[in-house]
């Protein structure tokens, strides 16, 4: 690959994304796993869990992440089924994320693998965006033993994109003013923000690829879609001015849920509730920190949004008060409405404050909390489920799909998606975003 030089005027944005993470961690720790298909997520093939992270290896027989582990246990029979071990893998997203930040301090983690680099003003001392994207495979190669997959560009929009395209291991590079070119001849479904419904819509208009969108004009998207119709248009013609963000603006913990269905059911809808309410709770204890804030989104099918908070009397990291102060915020909006997605955000925080002597039925819940949270660390998050969440299918904290998009994180999914799991995931039914059915990348 030829080098290229980004213009002086054009920022120079990375996306760095580990490839199949979890189970290329499995992979690296136990030797006689490398060259097998490994699936990773509950605890074996009969489980009613889904796969969070497939090899490569296991890919090549079908299996997909968020598909049930039956399914892929029938797709491959040979494969090694292993549980979540959330624990080692935040360990080495750490490390990873130190690797990124020798290289510029505007860093934007969107995942536990993945993040966004605006290495604009650290050309000067490292060389170019290719150069930089090269030197951070080969340093995550070297230390950490894994691959990941990069692209560069002006964008993150593009840069992301980029990014998925050659993997594992691979480098796309998309110079400045080539990014309509290079989005043109790609399938919609790469675009972020086209899922099934928004693709099947497009079709009336003739839309196959991205460059067929690009030619449509504004106003009769706008028509069609409001808003969103507007935000595609740009995204198809490789205009996007999100910039990145940098880590110290992420100060809030969330979770969002995108049904396959739109549903007015109560019980569904309260169910949803608490498991985000679960996975934003464990999230803040394993963060060590307590939030006196929560916020609900609700997005009906019609693509309306709508945001509630409450200040809660004292902060806290514990489910219940969390999916009570979701209930209540949520409960009068959604009556009467069909309901696309639903959020619940955490913030506010401060740090946990040293309970009280004569705390009785307190402590006891926590012990017992705590004490799940070890056996959800030791054996993976399905390990110990509340009765009310069995079977629905709905998303556990650690499931995740590294190809979520940059909307479709805490606090700023895109209409067809969901949110994360250690940084993302709620999903269709899992997510991605292959319309709800994620594919670790």
């Amino acid at each position: 690959m030829i080098p290229l030089v980004m213009g002086a005027s054009a920022k120079t944005i990375l996306h760095v994304d580990l490839d199949a993470f979890f189970a290329a961690v499995e992979q690296r720790d136990r030797p006689e796993l490398r060259g097998r298909p490994v699936v990773v997520g509950g605890g074996g093939p009969h489980d009613r869990g889904v796969v969070s992270a497939a090899s490569y290896e296991a890919r090549r027989f079908g299996v997909r992440s968020a598909m049930p582990l039956r399914t892929a246990a029938a797709l491959c029979p040979d494969a090694v089924f292993l549980p979540v071990d959330g624990s080692k893998y935040l360990s080495v997203s750490r490390e990873v994320m130190a690797i990124l930040r020798r290289y510029t301090p505007q860093i934007e983690p969107i995942s536990i693998d993945e993040a966004f680099l605006d290495v604009t003003g650290s050309i000067a001392l490292f060389g170019d965006g290719e150069r930089i994207g090269r030197e951070i495979k080969a340093a995550i190669g070297d230390e950490l033993a894994l691959t990941a997959s990069v692209g560069v560009a002006t964008t993150k929009l593009v840069a992301k994109i980029a990014s998925e395209l050659r993997k594992p291991d691979g480098l796309v590079v998309v110079p400045p003013g080539d990014e309509a070119a290079f989005l043109a001849p790609l399938p919609i479904s790469r675009l972020w923000g086209v899922g099934g419904q928004t693709a099947a819509a497009l079709s009336e208009y003739g839309v196959a690829t991205i460059g067929d969108l690009a030619r449509l004009a504004p106003d009769l998207l706008v028509r069609r879609f409001g808003k969103h119709g507007a935000a595609l248009v740009d995204r198809a013609r490789g205009i996007d001015g999100d910039a990145v963000s940098g880590e110290a603006a992420a100060k809030s913990v969330g979770h969002e849920h995108t049904f396959d269905v739109d549903t007015s059911d109560t019980e569904m809808i309260e169910r949803t509730l608490l498991a985000m309410a679960e996975g934003v709770a464990g999230r803040l204890r394993a963060a060590g920190l307590r939030a006196a804030t929560v916020s609900v989104k609700i997005r009906d099918s019609q693509f309306r949004t709508l945001t509630r908070q409450r200040t809660l009397n004292e902060p806290t990291d514990m489910t219940e008060p969390i999916w009570q102060a979701a209930l209540e915020l949520a409960r009068p909006e959604v009556r009467g409405m069909r309901v696309r997605l639903l959020g619940v955000t955490a913030s506010n925080f401060g740090e946990p404050g040293q309970m009280g002597l004569f705390g009785g039925v307190d402590l006891r819940r926590r012990r017992a909390v705590e004490a799940a949270d070890r056996l959800r660390r030791r054996y993976g998050d399905r390990a110990v489920i509340r009765a009310r969440l069995l079977g629905t299918g709905l998303p556990a904290p650690f499931e995740r799909d590294p190809t979520t998009a940059p909307e479709r994180r805490v606090g700023r999914p895109d209409p067809e998606a969901t949110a994360n799991p250690l940084e993302r995931r709620a999903t269709k039914g899992g997510t991605n975003q292959v319309d709800g059915a994620p594919n670790d990348a």
